[in-house]
């Protein structure tokens, strides 16, 4: 079916073997754990989970070690390579990590992994949420990729101990596709409506939020939108809401742009660049606001929609048109606490 996304990234991943590549993938699900109140609220589940900074909250931890350890009984059966877990940055929210794989294989890896995880949290009374930004003073959930390249002898492609960041020309030729088509990919990568509001540059209850809202790459940055580690490349846009499918199969094609036309990536960023922010300084250029905008840069790279299929891609665009349509003619609280008695 020309419209399946799993049939989408197979296709572009039989591009790189036909240059006997393997496009290596990591892939770092955060989540929230939650619960709906009397009220028909939704709120984090474990109200003692409230420190001010919650980042490896071992009380948490510990308060929630039932879905925890269900959660690594389950992946240890399913043949994860289970690595680490812990409480993230915001109340109610954590990371697992598993070993990384080829694109599909990880692809189908972390589908099962949300299964997985919403079964568990039903038994425990939880909803397992990958909604980007269900809390307004906290953190979003990212879902971070890891990527590197081999050939077929398993040589690295992107990794050069002499280059700049530890990248090889390959490695910085497929950044720059990746910031090239940054806005086109915001649509596949951060889909929803909600996408946008992790992606803003704003702070939180526990400081920075690390959103990568800007089009840059820095060695161990994490306020870039690429951060270069180890000879590889985490691309830091994607979110728990995307298609990992979709989100993977638009990033070979970014990525192999890059390499096909010799794009050169920005100077790399030093600089915290929310410090920048703050302090009104020079920034590099931003990612689109919305959704609304993340949909019109797909609908002019060619190259993004080239890689999902043009039947998928006016698919796509299709129903998110109609989500963003729906977003705006609801009213909400916030707009009736503003402006329902104004004079």
């Amino acid at each position: 079916l020309e419209t399946d996304p799993r049939q989408v990234l197979k296709r572009q991943v039989a591009r790189l073997r036909e240059r006997g590549w393997t496009l290596w993938v990591g892939i770092e699900p955060e989540f929230f754990l939650l619960k709906r109140g009397a009220d028909g609220r939704w709120g984090v589940a474990d109200a003692n989970d409230r420190l001010a900074k919650p980042s490896y909250d071992l009380k948490s931890i510990g308060r929630n070690l039932g879905f925890l350890d269900d959660m690594r009984d389950a992946m240890g059966a399913l043949g994860f390579a289970l690595q680490q877990m812990d409480h993230e940055d915001a109340i109610g929210q954590y990371e697992i990590n598993y070993r990384h794989d080829d694109a599909l294989a990880a692809a189908d890896r972390y589908q099962l992994f949300k299964l997985t995880a919403h079964a568990v949290a039903e038994r425990h009374g939880m909803v397992f949420s990958t909604m980007p930004k269900p809390l307004a003073d906290a953190p979003g959930s990212g879902l971070h990729f890891h990527i590197s390249l081999t050939d077929a002898a398993g040589v690295p492609l992107m990794a050069d101990a002499q280059g700049a960041l530890g990248l090889s020309e390959t490695g910085w030729c497929f950044a720059a596709g990746l910031l090239a088509h940054a806005d086109a990919l915001a649509a596949v990568s951060a889909p929803t409506v909600n996408s946008y509001k992790r992606l803003a540059a704003s702070r939180s209850a526990s400081g920075t939020t690390w959103s990568p809202v800007w089009k840059a790459i820095g060695e161990n940055n994490r306020t870039c939108l690429l951060r270069a580690v180890a000879g590889r490349l985490e691309w830091r846009l994607p979110d728990p809401s995307c298609n990992v499918y979709l989100a993977l199969a638009a990033l070979i094609a970014a990525g192999l742009d890059g390499v096909d036309q010799h794009l050169r990536a920005p100077k790399p960023c030093k600089d915290d660049l929310y410090e920048r922010h703050a302090a009104g300084e020079p920034l590099p250029e931003r990612l689109p606001r919305d959704l609304c905008a993340a949909l019109e840069a797909l609908q002019a790279d060619a190259v993004v929609r080239g890689g999902l299929g043009e039947a998928c891609a006016a698919q796509f665009l299709q129903l998110k048109q109609a989500e963003w349509a729906a977003f705006h003619a609801h009213v909400s609280d916030w707009e009736r606490q503003r402006y329902a008695d104004a004079g």
